[in-house]
């Protein structure tokens, strides 16, 4: 398992003086992008090959949210490299060795050229090696919609939510689902599905749904397609 330490820091709370959900989300794509860094497959070298690893799926458990000032370690592993596809492990410890949250991912490798997805070669995998997967629920990587989603209103895309694949940063599209929920929520677990990457220019037409267990909030274009799907618990 790749692992770097870390402390909370007050731009990664909330008014609860805990962490954010957003900002754990990075700590999980930060520690993947520094893995990726250190052993010479970083943004640079990809970019020079004109690939990309793009973010098809989250499942993010919560089990605490640390708070300002805890000193925390964040980790991640490569569980399967599948023709397309790789899939990857995350965990959040806290100093004691706790878990505080832990999450399952699959990326794409895609030609950013080309824009479709491409078989990675073997050096494009084999330096991350892998380890047997986390022993968690694991939910299906297609999210059920509701029936009746409330329509909300639109907004663009900002300069601030596009990454260096001049796409809109992945902790992006939770951070705009949070922003049309009806109020605050306490999550205990979220699942995303990408579906098309959304660029600067693009409009987000929010729709919202309740039900008993969930929220399910699905980011689309003009024309209703989605960009992503994202259901919190």
């Amino acid at each position: 398992m790749y692992t770097f330490d870390s402390r909370v820091r007050y731009s990664e709370i909330d008014h609860t003086g805990n962490m954010t959900l957003p900002a754990l989300i990075n700590y999980f794509q930060d520690c993947s992008t520094f893995q990726s860094e250190d052993i010479g497959l970083g943004t640079e070298v990809l970019k020079a090959k004109k690939k990309a690893w793009i973010l098809s799926y989250w499942q993010i458990v919560i089990e605490r949210l640390p708070a300002l000032g805890e000193r925390i370690t964040a980790g991640t592993f490569a569980t399967e490299f599948k023709g397309l596809y790789g899939n990857r492990n995350f965990v959040l410890d806290d100093a004691r060795g706790n878990r505080l949250a832990y999450a399952n991912s699959v990326w794409v490798f895609m030609d950013m050229e080309k824009g479709r997805p491409a078989r990675p070669e073997p050096e494009d995998v084999l330096p991350y090696g892998s380890e047997p997967a986390l022993e968690m629920e694991y939910e299906d990587r297609k999210i059920r919609l509701p029936e009746n989603l409330e329509e909300k209103p639109s907004f663009p895309v900002r300069k601030y939510h596009i990454d260096t694949n001049e796409h809109v940063n992945n902790c992006q599209y939770v951070q705009m689902a949070l922003e049309v929920l009806p109020e605050e929520t306490r999550v205990r677990q979220i699942r995303v599905e990408y579906k098309k990457s959304a660029v600067l220019g693009d409009v987000i037409f929010p729709k919202v749904a309740r039900e008993e267990k969930r929220i399910v909030t699905e980011l689309c274009d003009e024309n209703g397609k989605p960009y992503a799907v994202i259901e919190i618990k």
